[in-house]
């Protein structure tokens, strides 16, 4: 007998609170993970949609704050230009596709 794997469904409330605890409360993403029950990269993707995102670092930021920025810029450029060229190449497909 096969046996079907319910699938859980979280609200809204839910997932915002298990991000909360790593924004605002310091866990890390497997910490907080664990905590709530749930996969790390579940818990990743919800920290993607639903973290607010990180305030520029002002004139009197530290060198560590303007490290961190430096890297979640570095990351947010690399995400870019990947997701450009995946633009690029369906554009290139559904013109040739046209045709």
């Amino acid at each position: 007998m096969s046996k079907k794997r319910m699938r859980r469904s979280f609200s809204k409330e839910f997932k915002q609170d298990a991000v909360n605890l790593v924004t605002h409360q310091g866990y890390s993403l497997k910490t907080a993970a664990e905590a709530v029950g749930v996969e790390t990269r579940l818990l990743r993707d919800w920290h993607e949609k639903l973290a607010p995102i990180p305030q520029p670092c002002g004139d009197e930021a530290s060198v560590e704050e303007l490290k961190a920025e430096n890297r979640r810029l570095r990351k947010q450029l690399k995400n870019a230009e990947i997701e450009r060229e995946i633009l690029k190449k369906a554009t290139a497909y559904f013109a040739k596709e046209s045709q």
